[in-house]
C-alpha cells in the first residue's frame, strides 16, 4: 500500500479532469466534467471511500450538468491536515474549495460522512444551495443515536462509532490492516457481497493507508460530539430551508431519511431505492441519478 499522497495511484474518468484547491494551507483535490453552462452538482462521499465512490454515477449526470466530486479532507488525493474535523470546519473548507472552482451556487449530494460534513454547509451556507440530497446516513446531534445498540441484528451497523471514537487504539489495532477493514465494511454493508470487486477494495483500502489517512478518517468520529454541538448551535437560528431530498434504501442504516430530517428542513421528500445497502451509488447507481435528477428538475 501507498504510504504518501504522491504515491497513491490516481484514477481517471473519460471526460473527467482532477482539480487541486488551496483552502487555508490545505489541498483538496476534486474531479470536474460535464456541461459548463448546466447546473452545478457538488458530490461528497463518505467512509471509508473517496471520490470514485461516485464512478458510476458520474458519466450520466454530466449530460445534463456540471459535476464536481469532492474528496473531503482525509479522504482520497486530499491532504490529511492537522486540528479539527467536526463538519462545520470541513464545510468551510469544502465551500470555499467550491468558490475556488469558480462556482456561486450549487446542488450539494452526499453520503455517510460526506453527508454529515453536507449538513453542517446547508445550516452555514444556505444561500450557497439549490437543495441538498443525503444518502444513507444519521447526522451527528440530530439523527445520529448517542447509544449504539447491543443487539447483534442491530450492533454491526453501527459498532464502529465507538471504536472510531477510542483515543489511540483503532491505529494500534488497524495500522498495516487497512485493507481487511475497509474490505469488512465494503462486504458486509453493501446487499450483495460482490459489489466491489478486489481492485476497488484495493484503491479505497490505500487512500486510507497513505499518509495518516486512518487518523484523519477517524477524527471525524472523534470529533463527531463537536459537530453535534455546533449543528445544534446553527439549529438555533431556525430550520433548514433548503430544500432537502433523503435518499434510503431497502437495506440501507436509516430506513426513512427524509422523516429523520424532517423536524429540522421545512421542505423535505424522500426515496427508497430498493435493492441496495448502503453503498447505494455503488449498487443503485441509475436510481440515484434518476433521483437526484428528479430532485433537481422538481426545483
Amino acid at each position: 500500500m501507498a504510504d504518501t499522497l504522491s504515491a497513491l495511484p490516481l484514477p481517471d474518468l473519460a471526460g473527467f479532469t482532477h482539480r487541486w484547491i488551496e483552502v487555508d494551507g490545505v489541498r483538496l483535490h476534486a474531479v470536474e466534467g460535464g456541461r459548463a453552462a448546466g447546473p452545478v452538482v457538488v458530490l461528497l462521499a463518505g467512509f471509508p471511500q473517496t471520490w470514485w465512490a461516485w464512478r458510476a454515477v458520474l458519466p450520466d449526470l454530466v449530460r445534463r450538468f456540471r459535476v464536481i466530486a469532492l474528496d473531503l479532507p482525509g479522504q482520497g488525493h486530499s491532504d490529511r491536515p492537522r486540528g479539527s474535523y467536526d463538519t462545520h470546519t470541513v464545510a468551510a473548507r469544502v465551500e470555499a474549495a467550491v468558490t475556488g472552482l469558480g462556482v456561486a451556487e450549487f446542488w450539494l449530494v452526499a453520503h455517510d460522512i460526506g453527508a454529515w460534513v453536507a449538513f453542517s454547509l446547508a445550516l452555514n451556507h444556505e444561500p450557497r444551495l439549490h437543495g441538498v440530497a443525503l444518502l444513507d446516513a444519521g447526522i451527528p446531534g440530530i439523527t445520529l443515536p448517542e447509544s449504539v445498540p447491543t443487539d447483534p441484528g442491530r450492533a454491526w451497523k453501527t459498532w464502529h462509532f465507538a471504536f472510531h471514537t477510542v483515543p489511540d487504539l483503532p491505529e494500534v489495532l488497524l495500522a498495516g490492516r487497512e485493507r481487511a477493514y475497509v474490505a469488512w465494511f465494503l462486504q458486509a454493508k453493501a446487499l450483495a457481497e460482490d459489489t466491489f470487486d478486489s481492485a476497488e477494495i484495493d484503491h479505497y483500502a490505500a487512500a486510507v493507508a497513505a499518509e495518516d489517512g486512518l487518523r484523519a478518517l477517524l477524527a471525524y468520529y472523534r470529533d463527531a460530539a463537536e459537530s453535534g454541538r455546533r449543528n445544534h448551535d446553527a439549529l438555533g437560528r431556525g430550520a433548514l430551508t433548503v430544500p432537502v431530498l433523503g435518499i434510503s434504501s431497502s437495506h440501507g442504516s436509516i430506513p426513512d431519511m427524509a422523516a429523520s430530517l424532517s423536524p429540522w428542513a421545512e421542505n423535505t421528500r424522500g426515496v427508497v431505492i430498493p435493492g441496495a445497502g448502503h453503498f447505494i451509488p455503488d449498487e443503485q447507481p441509475a436510481a440515484v441519478v434518476d433521483a437526484v435528477t428528479a430532485f433537481i428538475d422538481h426545483g
